[in-house]
């Protein structure tokens, strides 16, 4: 590909696009660019340089017109949602694999295709990293590819110029207002996917529901009031979950309403695609750090990825049902973001849960001790404490464990890192769980 939004990866002959992301603007780098052999470069606000109004605007309209004609050859499904968007990408991506379908996975947990596995730096790649992507599997014979849309990315324009097949909606619930500030806003964003698909899976219980449901799209929606997919007989049992589904019957390893909503996003697809045998969905499992679940003793530890009010409370909701001891959380809030979760998230786990530990996420360059201060605000409880070092936080809830208890360890589910200042150092949540089974 010869256009780069990186100038450092400029050869010559490329053109470059400079464009602003959440914390660089591409625009200031644009004579870098030139010394590195670019032969045309297009950025905004210079005098010196060929202007246009809009760089990410360019840059989408220059690569669907090169490569429109490729597109037309995958079908791409685009997931988003502020929970469960891992999930339902990773169930879908494993049951079109397991069926023999080639599909693909772009997401959280990075870029899989088959046997090829690689780290990405954002849910949703910029627009230049996705087409490389989406390329890569045309070239190599996919037929969809499953990606995770955030707000962010749709905020940004990194999905321009590409058509999905069919868009999910999963939910919507506070998150991400340090950036899109309302809970409207958030909302509208999200919504953006559904301008620009064929087909629309929508759960219909979510209060947002309405926005996404537009009158082009094929709509299926779901949900345990009146809709297309009537959801029924949750029932949640240790290591499985039985439901209905417009009164079929299904059965699934996972736990949870939460994730009996991601499987029914799962089954809708499949019917979509006109795939009539269901079976498979037993045979699914959750990505990792999804509730990862480790024994020990005769206690459970369950490593996940929570970090929403929403999440936090169904996941202790969920434990509930099944645990028969005691309830134990240890939970922090990531730095330089949304700060008006913190107590709401704290709050739920002094009130859900019999005891709580309260530590850092990734402080990224605030004050690990301003973000506790901001959980700690509106508690009137004392059953917590805390401790800034996460691992130490860990080793004390699994000394807190007893019989048949539950430690949830949330926030960071399948990440092993801790992003303090600039710095992003190795630090895994199940690791320091099995490192601590060993020496206790």
């Amino acid at each position: 590909m010869n256009v780069k939004i990186d100038s450092r990866k400029v050869k010559k002959g490329d053109i470059f696009v400079g464009i602003k992301t959440l914390n660089n603007d591409g625009n200031d780098y644009a004579f870098d660019a030139i010394k590195n052999g670019a032969s045309k470069v297009v950025i905004e606000g210079n005098k010196n340089i060929k202007i246009v109004k809009n760089t990410r605007k360019y840059i989408s309209n220059y690569l669907h017109k090169k490569y429109k004609d490729k597109l037309k050859n995958i079908k791409l499904i685009g997931v988003t949602g502020t929970n469960g968007k891992t999930t339902t990408c990773y169930l879908i991506y494993q049951s079109l694999q397991k069926l023999g379908v080639k599909c693909a996975y772009i997401g959280t947990i990075g870029f899989y295709m088959d046997k090829f596995i690689c780290n990405i730096d954002n849910t949703t790649p910029e627009i230049l990293d996705l087409y490389e992507m989406i390329l890569k599997c045309i070239n190599n014979g996919y037929e969809y590819i499953v990606m995770e849309v955030s707000s962010h990315a749709l905020s940004l324009g990194r999905v321009d110029g590409l058509f999905f097949d069919t868009a999910i909606f999963t939910n919507l619930t506070q998150d991400h207002l340090d950036y899109h500030k309302t809970m409207d806003e958030y909302a509208k964003c999200k919504s953006k996917l559904f301008d620009r698909c064929k087909n629309a899976i929508i759960n219909h219980d979510d209060k947002y529901s309405s926005l996404f449901i537009k009158e082009k799209n094929n709509n299926y929606t779901y949900g345990e009031k009146e809709s297309k997919y009537i959801i029924s007989d949750i029932k949640t049992y240790e290591d499985y979950s039985t439901f209905k589904l417009n009164n079929e019957s299904f059965k699934t390893k996972l736990i949870g309403k939460y994730n009996i909503y991601n499987i029914v996003n799962v089954i809708i697809l499949l019917d979509i695609i006109g795939i009539k045998d269901k079976s498979i969905i037993y045979n699914l499992c959750a990505p990792k750090g999804r509730m990862e679940t480790i024994k020990y003793k005769n206690n459970t530890i369950i490593v996940d990825y929570a970090h929403t009010p929403d999440a936090v409370l169904n996941i202790i909701n969920c434990i509930k049902e099944i645990t028969k001891g005691k309830i134990y959380v240890i939970i922090g809030c990531g730095g330089n973001r949304d700060k008006t979760k913190r107590s709401i998230m704290s709050n739920i786990c002094i009130k859900k849960a019999d005891y709580s530990i309260f530590t850092t996420d990734n402080p990224r360059y605030e004050k690990k001790e301003n973000i506790i201060k901001d959980m700690l605000k509106n508690i009137n409880n004392n059953n917590f404490e805390v401790i800034y070092d996460r691992d130490k936080a860990i080793k004390k809830g699994m000394q807190l464990l007893k019989n048949n208890d539950c430690l949830l360890i949330l926030g960071k589910g399948h990440e092993d890192y801790q992003i303090i200042g600039n710095k992003k150092i190795h630090f895994d949540d199940k690791e320091v769980v099995l490192k601590y089974i060993n020496m206790l």
